[in-house]
């Protein structure tokens, strides 16, 4: 973990948010209504009340949305409309004992939620400044709601000698049954894993650390995956750059496809991730400064990129970004 690193991730925890005041809930529930765009990427849709976010990872649920982020025990807010969010405490009432050893202040990062099985599943990163001593957590849920998460302890870690980090974690599941956990990590790349469906944590029969994409020269930055399939493809969308620096942030959102989940992944001019490649799909525009800590939703309306970017008119302040995704060619575009 790099400087830069530690200090991002020491903003990202400590940062008091300045919440934006709620708006009028649109008319068109489900909706996504994106603005003008001031360069060749949309603006986001129209969000409004509590999206003051980092790294937002967003579930639906019988009774509406709920999204999880970085800070606070890993801070929840709901919606019944997707566009009007409420904060709704956190997952965890009760912090697990031992995140202490990786975290003094016991502050988890990057949940990533999803739906498989029956019931809601979390991963999550926790992590002491400074350091690759860190470890990806597992919780689940019957309901999704905040307050109602097991936690299952450590899925995988690393130590100051592993050469990469345990951070940032990604569930995929395949259409095979096989369940994967894209990682990591900063100035070493993104890792892979495969994960075994029965435990929720890594599978006994493939201990292999897989890369899937890389920066062997130059600036390292690249983490926060997201795997999610369409058609015959793979698609890897990874954070470039430097996050959770207000105005100056230069995240943005890159994206390959394989034809196997452990790649290899190919941007949209033949490079390979793991090579330094990668095919913009959303960078800093207009207002809208470092896109980045993605996730993808799949809705009754397409796919949605779920980020969070910081507001050049707010001072800098973190809010939450949703568009949707158009799949046509055979690589994303957002809208």
């Amino acid at each position: 973990m790099t400087a830069t690193h530690t200090a991002r991730h020491a903003r990202r925890l400590r940062k008091r948010f300045v919440l934006p005041a709620a708006g009028a809930a649109l008319a068109a529930a489900a909706a996504l209504v994106p603005g003008s765009a001031s360069a060749a990427y949309p603006n986001p849709g129209v969000l409004t009340g509590d999206i003051a976010v980092h790294d937002p990872s967003m579930v639906k649920t019988p009774s509406g949305y709920v999204l999880y982020s970085t800070h606070n025990g890993i801070e929840a807010r709901t919606s019944t409309d997707r566009t009007h969010f409420k904060r709704a405490g956190s997952a965890f009432t009760n912090l697990p004992s031992w995140w202490a050893t990786y975290s003094k202040d016991r502050s988890p990062w990057a949940p990533d939620v999803s739906y498989h099985g029956g019931k809601y599943l979390m991963y999550y990163a926790v992590s002491s400044f400074g350091s690759t001593h860190s470890a990806i957590g597992f919780a689940s849920s019957p309901s999704g709601q905040p307050g109602t998460w097991t936690d299952h302890g450590i899925v995988h870690s690393t130590t100051t000698s592993s050469g990469y980090n345990a951070i940032d974690p990604n569930l995929f599941v395949d259409r095979d049954g096989k369940w994967w956990m894209s990682l990591g990590s900063w100035s070493s790349g993104i890792k892979m894993i495969r994960l075994d469906p029965s435990t929720g944590k890594q599978y006994a029969g493939d201990r292999t650390l897989y890369s899937i994409a890389a920066r062997p020269t130059g600036s390292k930055a690249v983490e926060g995956p997201a795997v999610v399939r369409r058609g015959a493809y793979y698609y890897l969308f990874a954070s470039y750059d430097v996050c959770c620096a207000g105005v100056n942030s230069t995240y943005k959102i890159k994206v390959g496809r394989a034809g196997s989940p452990t790649g290899p992944y190919i941007d949209k001019n033949g490079v390979r991730m793991t090579a330094g490649g990668g095919s913009e799909v959303l960078a800093t525009h207009g207002r809208y400064i470092g896109p980045g800590g993605q996730s993808v939703l799949p809705d009754s309306d397409g796919d949605l990129l779920v980020y969070h970017y910081y507001d050049g008119q707010d001072n800098g302040a973190p809010k939450l970004g949703v568009n949707l995704l158009n799949w046509s060619g055979g690589w994303p575009t957002a809208y």
